[in-house]
Parts: C-alpha cells; structure tokens; sequence
C-alpha cells in the first residue's frame, strides 16, 4: 500500500521509520512518501501562505502552491484524504475501509487552514481523530498511517487484529505476562489453568465487563 503525504513538515514523519511501521516499510509492505509543500512556492522566500480574505486571524495556505504539490503524486485510483477537524471521525470501521485502498494521498493544513477552492477541487474526504483542534494536519495524518497500516496484510499477524480493542465492537480483555506474582497481585487462574474453552469464556465476559463499565455506548450499537 502506498501513502503520499504532502506538508510543510516532512522531517515531522521520520518517526514512521521505528517500530512495527518501520518493519513493514523495510519489508515494502507498504511505502510511505513525503511531498514538501514548501517546495512548489514560486516566492523567493518559499512562502506558501497570504492573509484571508475578508480578515481575520492567522495565514491560510494559497491555493496554487497545494495544487502543484498534489500533482507531483496525482494518481487517479488514490483517495486524496484531508486532515481536518471538521472532518468525519476516525474509527474502526473507517481505518478497515482504508485499508482495503491501494493508494491514499494524505494532506496536512496548517496555520488558519488551506485555501477552500484547492479543498473542493482534489479531496474525495475529510477525516478527524477527534473534537479538538491541534497546529497541524502532521500527527493526525501519523494517526492514521498507523492505524491503517496495521490492517495492510503481513504487517501484522492475524490473530493479532482479531482480538483487539474495537475489532468485534467490544474493548479488549485485559492482558498478563510473568512475573505470576507482582506486588502481591496474581494473574488470574483460570489463566494458568490451560482450559482453552474456559479461557475463551473469561475473556469474553471480561471484554463485555470492561466495555460495560468504560465505554457502555459501544453495547448500545
């Protein structure tokens, strides 16, 4: 799967390098891009923002510069994907949905925001990690290379994506490595027992507990 990031802040991403994302880069499992907006300025200065129209606070990305970045990496089958608090909210459902693409184009705002006119011409969808804003589309946008990423086949195994948080609408039954005993507390017997159906039984009732008691919502759908 490939992703084409375009920014202001391209060394923001080298984080992507470590850990199970790093792997599956090393693998080419999937194959992440960053496109400096920065780059496509015709100002002597690299400018790449202008003061809004009709006033207000802060800078808004030109259109132009946004636009010709876009086209360096324009692919017709890609989904270009707007990083925006105004967006839908990113779930389980949607980073599955994501998955299953061959090519997303990631854009990242900054400063008041990108010029509307280059948003209607080339984004097919506008998604947010959450109800707040933050100085930038570049966290959101590792948000959800992450998240999508896991789903990508071979990055992950199987068993692991089955049994987590969110992939059956319940949160994930709690989890217990050695030492047996830790500060007095013990993992729970049945744990130790070796009794598969049993096991499989608890961690079900305790999936349903926990997301009972942190997330009831989740029950309701």
């Amino acid at each position: 799967m490939k992703f084409d990031v375009l920014t202001l802040f391209p060394e923001m991403f080298e984080i992507l390098h470590q850990s199970i994302i790093g792997k599956a880069i090393e693998k080419d499992l999937i194959d992440i891009q960053i496109t400096n907006i920065r780059d496509f300025s015709k100002d002597k200065h690299k400018k790449v923002d202008d003061t809004p129209y009709g006033g207000g606070a802060g800078m808004v990305m030109r259109p132009d510069v946004v636009y010709d970045a876009y086209k360096s990496v324009k692919d017709e089958h890609a989904k270009v994907i707007y990083m925006s608090p105004q967006g839908e909210k990113l779930n389980q459902k949607k980073v599955e949905e994501l998955a299953k693409e061959s090519h997303l184009i990631i854009l990242c705002g900054h400063y008041e925001g990108i010029d509307q006119r280059v948003l209607d011409k080339i984004v097919d969808e506008e998604i947010s990690i959450g109800d707040y804003v933050l100085t930038g589309g570049e966290i959101p946008a590792m948000v959800l290379i992450d998240s999508v990423s896991r789903y990508v086949e071979g990055v992950l195994k199987e068993d692991s994506i089955k049994e987590e948080s969110f992939s059956n609408g319940l949160l994930e039954y709690p989890q217990y490595t050695r030492p047996e005993v830790f500060e007095g507390m013990k993992v729970p017997e049945v744990l130790l027992s070796g009794h598969h159906e049993n096991i499989e039984k608890w961690r079900k009732e305790k999936s349903l507990e926990i997301t009972r008691k942190k997330r009831p919502e989740l029950l309701e759908k």
